[in-house]
């Protein structure tokens, strides 16, 4: 009865140990699906596990019914909803998917964990933890291409030549990929809407003081967007 006890509770408590310090991790960057999200994605796969790779000695009639490769799979099919439930879309940007991943690699674990496999376990929680913390950090100090959408409106008798408007933006390190125009308010005011690139998202804030600052401009909206 110790031994069967061992045998059980050692993989549950090593995979929820694993998705916990993983959703830690996941909790501290303020995400939704954090700690308990973590440590009960890692459970329920080891709980799976367990069942299939135990089903000949406690259901010996039953044992040929579980595959613990089709149980693997089933996990994984299944974990996809959670994993689409924390990626959220806003207006153009969407967010979550570090976070759903890190939920489909707890559920891997946790798989490993079920089976008996410690190390593996442990080195996946490691090599995630990493890729969160350390490639995270790596990749906030490098330097991307970002993108903003950005609309300029102008009274209709006083609109600003595109050749200004391009040379306005690439003094704050824009440069024009795609823009298009149309009349609005009744025909009384042009807009002009753009997609611009640069370097370093910061470079809105001085681009927003600029158009604030333009009697000109009406209205003007910068949103970052994925191109």
């Amino acid at each position: 009865m110790l031994a069967e006890l061992q045998d059980i509770a050692a993989p549950l408590a090593a995979a929820l140990a694993a998705g916990a310090v993983i959703g830690l991790e996941r909790s501290y960057r303020g995400r939704f699906a954090g700690f308990r999200t973590h440590a009960l994605v890692a459970l329920a796969s080891a709980l799976m596990m367990l069942a299939s790779v135990h089903a000949e000695k406690w259901f010996p009639d039953l044992s040929d019914a579980f595959d613990p490769t089709r149980v693997a799979q089933g996990i994984m099919t299944g974990i996809g909803f959670v994993g689409a439930g924390a990626i959220i879309k806003e207006g153009l940007t969407v967010r979550g998917l570090t976070t759903a991943a890190s939920i489909w690699v707890t559920a891997v674990i946790g798989i490993v964990a079920g089976v008996g496999m410690y190390l593996a376990a442990a080195c996946g929680t490691f090599l995630t933890l990493a890729t969160l913390s350390v490639l995270g950090w790596i990749e906030s100090h490098m330097t991307s291409e970002s993108y903003v959408r950005c609309t300029v409106r102008y009274a209709r008798d006083a609109v600003a030549g595109e050749s200004a408007l391009r040379e306005l933006v690439g003094r704050h390190d824009f440069d024009v990929r795609r823009i298009s125009y149309r009349l609005s308010g009744e025909g009384r005011e042009f807009e002009y809407q753009l997609v611009l690139r640069t370097l370093h998202e910061s470079n809105m804030g001085g681009l927003a003081r600029t158009l604030r600052e333009d009697p000109a401009v009406r209205e003007f909206r910068l949103v970052p967007i994925s191109e």
